[in-house]
């Protein structure tokens, strides 16, 4: 069997992460593993196994001829069976689909907002999924939503994993060592990083040595200038440091004490899995499937979203009680281990990619 996972870009993302994950995974496992990125390479091309044989397409519009024509050519002198797309990649994997009626598309939904499924557009992907021979979801309400709104035969939801990367250490931290907070998230609205920098306005008033640490990408748009102006405007430029994406994210997270997601909406957060495996205590907002990992108050600390002074309160309930953080850090690691394991996700992907190879 020969897999063609299909990816808009390289940049640290969720999405982005899976997708690398699973071809580098199925280079083992299967006749042919293969990844296609369509718009742009970033940070994670490195992580990359060489044995993944990979394509840049640098597609500048929804429908490039001269990158369908690329793709399709791969397709055919590769022998490729399977497509697996992965989030807006699907419109491309449907005209691969249009133009070899027998190869098998297999779509990854990991639609960030499914708190607020009602603003999703939904024209074209409905028309491209009577195309889809199986949509994964990365959390149970998106599974609900496809099953209801999509014209694909099968739904299932399929848990994102983590793999750490192996990197060399490049980034140098700022702050005391055994005094920082992390947030592992790009800068986009659903993540709510202002919510997070309000918080931790009252968590410095008790604690100033501790300090937050930002690490994700940094889209230099509207959203990114607002948090900019937050650490500047409430004089937080000395506590709060932006390090942007990083290829070394383990290292960065096995030098920091706390790990913070402050989002609006989720899916299944693959950095909340990042915490786990780095043995790092966790305080995150209740949204999406973040109760699927955290589902205890033996495994972290969940709150209400938009609502600084519990995210507040719960991060100086971490601080103030060394023994309690590395109690939560051992059990949440353990459970990582053991629930969001790769080889558990990739065996169950096999198994579908044959179910439709005739």
């Amino acid at each position: 069997m020969r897999v063609l996972q299909l990816i808009d870009t390289l940049n640290t993302g969720g999405a982005e992460r899976m997708a690398v994950n699973f071809a580098n995974m199925l280079s083992t496992q299967i006749e042919g593993s293969y990844l296609c990125t369509t718009r742009a390479e970033g940070l994670l091309k490195e992580s990359v196994l060489n044995e993944v044989s990979c394509l840049f397409l640098n597609k500048k519009s929804a429908i490039d001829f001269r990158a369908i024509k690329k793709l399709n050519r791969f397709i055919i002198e590769n022998k490729i069976d399977v497509i697996h797309a992965h989030a807006t990649s699907f419109f491309l994997a449907t005209i691969m689909r249009l133009l070899n009626p027998k190869l098998i598309v297999i779509w990854h939904d990991h639609y960030g907002n499914s708190e607020f499924l009602e603003q999703r557009p939904r024209f074209v992907l409905k028309k491209c999924s009577k195309f889809f021979n199986h949509v994964f979801t990365v959390n149970k309400t998106l599974e609900a939503w496809d099953r209801q709104n999509l014209l694909a035969k099968k739904v299932t939801f399929l848990s994102n994993f983590v793999s750490p990367d192996r990197n060399l250490a490049t980034t140098k931290l700022q702050g005391v060592l055994g005094k920082r907070i992390v947030c592992l998230s790009n800068l986009r609205p659903q993540k709510d990083h202002i919510n997070l920098l309000k918080a931790y306005e009252i968590v410095v008033e008790k604690h100033q040595d501790w300090t937050l640490h930002l690490v994700g990408k940094d889209f230099e748009d509207d959203y990114a200038m607002a948090v900019k102006n937050h650490i500047f405007d409430h004089q937080l430029d000395q506590k709060v440091f932006i390090y942007g994406s990083c290829k070394d994210v383990s290292q960065i997270l096995q030098s920091c004490d706390l790990g913070v997601l402050s989002s609006k909406s989720e899916g299944l957060p693959l950095a909340l899995l990042e915490y786990g495996m780095a043995g790092l205590p966790v305080v995150a907002t209740n949204v999406g499937d973040c109760d699927k990992v955290i589902a205890s108050t033996e495994e972290g600390v969940l709150v209400a979203p938009e609502n600084h002074e519990a995210l507040a309160s719960a991060m100086l309930s971490l601080i103030e009680n060394n023994s309690l953080r590395q109690q939560l850090a051992e059990n949440l690691k353990h459970k990582i281990q053991n629930d969001f394991s790769g080889k558990k996700a990739i065996k169950s992907v096999i198994e579908v990619y044959k179910s439709y190879k005739k």
